[in-house]
């Protein structure tokens, strides 16, 4: 059979493609352009790098492998009580904030501390806080704050506050088996979608439960069913192990948190860091600790030093020498996120930082513009007594005073 022949068959591959281009385009026909797509470069599906927003803690986010939280994913954090669980969200949105984002904190538990949010470095007037009175109407406010696409990071406090509207109309002691895990399956399956497509991080803080029972195996479960757990990206397990003491006053707590599920990379990672009482993370201290660890920062005895230069002796020391030198601190974090391969993080501070710089720009030319003040060129001025005869004044000279001296004296 010749290759000219009409009748030869065509090839299986051929075949193929015909019926997957018929296939996109009828997709593409009834559900609209873009409905499908091929996973390429040119594609509008994030490849590579995912955008983030950094969690506040810099030994956190090594830990996630992406530098950060991701946006437009799910993220639960979860632990016993008092452990730093609103801390490390309020860190979150502080991070957000400076980046030029909004944030939303969803207060379910009615208990969100104003004053030390500030002193964390929210800026409290710009974010949205809402109070709801049972869960539905949490999670509907959440589900329209994303579906704004406006919003960058919200919270919601927790989980377990979540009441089911028949659970707070009915009595006491009435039973309602499986309620709230319900709304957390319904609410989770229409919440996804929207937040992939809006780019916002919803954060969920849960509480831990016992199981009775149990007599093998860890016996602590979250609350809410197993909806949340499927669709986090991202499961943070944070816990007090220790106390830190100064001069026989407790001042803050150790802290471990642990990356139980990561569906961005590697998970199981352990971090420990310090939580201040009133301040929060202690940046100064977690920059030291690892800065040893990476050999970022050279420790000789009890001295620790950076660059050849001693930075105190102790940790304690160190830690006031940072405090003391912002500059020194900010050079360590870019150098620790290098050695740890966060060149996206590095990007993304490096454009918000030089976005900042143009908004503050942009600000003081609108105030010096309302206040009346025109930017003048700078005019170099010539006194006429330096002129020698048979000079002229060059352009400017005396331009602005057309009766000044130089012309009286002529």
């Amino acid at each position: 059979m010749s290759a000219s022949d009409p009748k030869q068959p065509v090839s299986p591959a051929k075949h193929r493609d015909a019926a997957i281009g018929l296939a996109l385009a009828t997709i593409e026909k009834q559900f609209g352009k873009g409905s499908i797509m091929r996973l390429s470069a040119d594609g509008k599906l994030p490849l590579g790098d995912v955008s983030v927003v950094p969690t506040g803690c810099l030994a956190l986010d090594i830990a996630t492998g992406i530098g950060g939280l991701p946006r437009g994913r799910i993220v639960e954090i979860y632990g016993p009580e008092s452990s730093g669980k609103t801390t490390l969200t309020l860190h979150a949105i502080a991070e957000a904030q400076r980046a030029g984002g909004v944030c939303a904190f969803i207060d379910a538990e009615h208990a969100l501390d104003v004053g030390y949010a500030r002193k964390i470095g929210v800026r409290t007037d710009d974010l949205l806080v809402s109070q709801p009175d049972y869960g539905e109407q949490a999670l509907e406010i959440c589900d329209m704050l994303v579906r704004s696409g406006a919003v960058d990071v919200i919270v919601i406090d927790s989980v377990a506050a979540l009441t089911p509207k028949a659970e707070l109309e009915g009595e006491m002691g009435d039973s309602h088996v499986g309620l709230q895990a319900r709304l957390m399956s319904q609410a989770l399956r229409k919440l996804t979608g929207s937040i992939s497509r809006s780019r916002t991080i919803v954060i969920f803080i849960n509480q831990l439960r016992m199981k009775i029972g149990v007599m093998f195996g860890n016996p602590e479960t979250t609350t809410g069913g197993n909806a949340l757990k499927f669709y986090a990206s991202i499961r943070f397990d944070i816990r007090r192990i220790g106390a830190i003491k100064s001069a026989e006053q407790v001042v803050g707590n150790r802290t471990r948190v642990k990356v139980v599920k990561n569906k961005l990379a590697p998970p199981f990672r352990e971090v420990e860091f310090d939580i201040t009482y009133g301040e929060g993370v202690s940046r100064p201290g977690m920059l030291i600790d690892m800065g040893v660890e990476a050999n970022v920062i050279e420790k000789s005895g009890a001295w620790l030093s950076y660059k050849g230069e001693r930075i105190g002796q102790g940790r304690d020391n160190a830690k006031q020498f940072l405090v003391e030198h912002p500059e020194v601190a900010a050079r360590i974090e870019t150098e620790l996120l290098t050695k740890h391969g966060m060149t996206l993080r590095l990007q993304q501070a490096q454009a918000a930082g030089d976005a900042k710089a143009e908004a503050a720009k942009a600000e003081a030319k609108a105030e010096a513009k309302a206040e009346g003040k025109v930017e003048k060129p700078d005019v170099v001025r010539i006194p006429a007594e330096g002129l020698r005869t048979g000079d002229k004044p060059k352009a400017g000279a005396d331009d602005e005073k057309p009766n000044g001296r130089a012309r009286a004296r002529n």
